[in-house]
């Protein structure tokens, strides 16, 4: 099979996806799509690329099942969800770091699907990308995840097959890999979304939306057309389960954005600091803030303190049609009345706390590198065929993108523009990177992260260290976008 058949699969089974990046083995060579056991995209099989065996590890196991539920968002609202074991969110897995983690996932559902371990540094045949690092598991057929569990933080799992719609019929999930010794007594994982509960989910490339975005300068408009109800860890409005903390008890939250809109979520004044960004810790958070932005696909953890024993809650911005939905109730004790999903909570000031707000403790590089490859990374919008708006990188869209090719071992530097007019959270598989400037200026602390949010007219340089052999993508986490 050439490569054309397999950029028409990719096209077909992932609806992907903006950009990728090759790592020792260029993709429109001679191959096939599958990959049965000695089959090379490269000289080296994908199979064989940084395998890793349990040795002397723990080895902690899963059994995840994809199946088709029906479920209750709130009060009655009910959905037909594609899920891991029967929930939204998926069960959640929670292992040590250094373990050895083993997943053996069954689909139940009648299309085939995947899971992504979104951003571990694993093996390339573990990344869960179809047609790219795995055949996709069919319906009725199995397949066994393993690698080890290193890098302790905050993570999730979710299907990068056909992504816009599975992951928006509820195929995810929490992944934690917790400290030898854990930071927090309590420790709590909250999950964002968006659906499309009482609408049919609408056609992104609506030009009706593009227009408005185009006007009104908000760069999500084309995505808030599409949805009408707003969930937390599955739930919406007064169903969301509160959290339980004691006055002045701290907490670990972990916040995922599994939704394709940024969401900002307003906290008690003085209540809340960041601590984490995409595992990586911060530093000088310095609690001024307490408005959290969190950008599709990132994951941010922060330290809680429950300022008094009154109830109170931690909601989305008010100025969000369906801030009522995104709601968590803080409580005494799950006894308590259940706080009113519209008490209102303001926000301090214009001081908003992003994934890009503070400097991480440790970098990748101490100084600016010398790069060996350099690509510029144009963000922009055309027409696909007359069918309506495509989401494009350098006027092109995938398979057609230039891939960014490199050799073991290369420092690449990537310059991200977003010329076009909605946000782009951008997201590099098996790597981190170190985001140095934003729009020319230096960071003085630079900021290590796997996905960046690039706003419309914003540019970020980043710079990383090719030391994960595979292919891997780079892709806008706005699934709708990279289908």
């Amino acid at each position: 099979m050439n490569r054309k058949v397999i950029g028409s699969i990719l096209i077909v089974t992932l609806l992907v996806i903006g950009g990728a990046i090759f790592l020792n083995s260029p993709f429109y060579s001679s191959g096939d799509s599958t990959l049965p056991e000695g089959v090379t995209h490269g000289e080296t099989s994908i199979l064989e690329v940084n395998a890793q065996e349990p040795e002397d590890r723990p080895v902690k196991t899963f059994n995840l099942t994809a199946e088709e539920t029906e479920w209750d968002i709130s009060e009655g609202k009910k959905v037909n969800a594609w899920t891991y074991n029967g929930t939204v969110p998926g069960e959640p897995l929670r292992v040590t770091e250094g373990d050895y983690f083993r997943i053996n996932l069954k689909n139940e559902l009648d299309v085939p699907v995947t899971i992504h371990w979104h951003g571990m540094l694993l093996p390339n045949k573990m990344d869960g990308v179809p047609g790219l690092t795995q055949d996709a598991v069919q319906p009725g057929e199995s397949f066994t995840y393993e690698f080890i569990a290193n890098d302790a933080g905050t993570y999730w799992y979710h299907s990068h097959q056909h992504s816009s719609k599975q992951v928006d019929k509820g195929l995810y999930g929490s992944f934690v890999i917790e400290e030898q010794k854990k930071e927090y007594e309590k420790d709590e994982f909250f999950i964002l979304d968006e659906w499309a509960v009482n609408q049919e989910k609408r056609d992104i490339t609506n030009m009706g939306g593009m227009m408005k975005g185009a006007m009104s300068g908000n760069g999500e408009a084309d995505t808030e057309q599409m949805y009408d109800t707003f969930t937390v860890n599955g739930k919406a409005g007064h169903a969301v389960e509160s959290l339980v903390m004691k006055e002045r008890e701290t907490a670990r939250l972990r916040f995922v954005n599994a939704g394709y809109q940024q969401h900002q979520l307003v906290f008690p004044e003085k209540a809340m600091k960041v601590i984490e960004v995409d595992v990586e810790k911060v530093k000088n958070s310095g609690g001024t803030s307490n408005v959290l932005e969190i950008a599709p696909g990132e994951r941010i953890d922060v330290e809680y303190t429950r300022q008094s024993s009154k109830a109170t809650i931690i909601k989305e911005n008010a100025n969000r049609e369906n801030a009522d939905d995104m709601v968590i109730p803080v409580v005494s004790s799950e006894e308590d009345a259940s706080v009113p999903s519209n008490q209102s909570i303001s926000s301090s000031g214009s001081d908003v706390a992003t994934g890009t707000s503070f400097g991480s403790e440790e970098v990748i590089f101490e100084e600016v590198p010398e790069p060996d490859v350099t690509y510029n990374m144009d963000l922009n919008m055309g027409m696909d065929m007359g069918e309506g708006v495509a989401f494009q990188i350098n006027d092109q869209v995938f398979p057609n993108t230039p891939p960014i090719d490199v050799k073991e071992g290369d420092i690449v530097k990537v310059k991200i523009t977003n010329t076009g007019n909605m946000n782009h959270p951008m997201h590099l598989h098996g790597h981190r990177f170190q985001v140095a400037s934003k729009n020319g200026n230096k960071y003085d602390a630079p900021r290590v992260k796997d996905l960046i949010h690039v706003k419309p007219g914003e540019e970020y340089t980043i710079y990383f260290k090719a030391d994960n052999k595979g292919e891997w993508l780079f892709h806008c986490h706005d699934n709708n976008h990279a289908a």
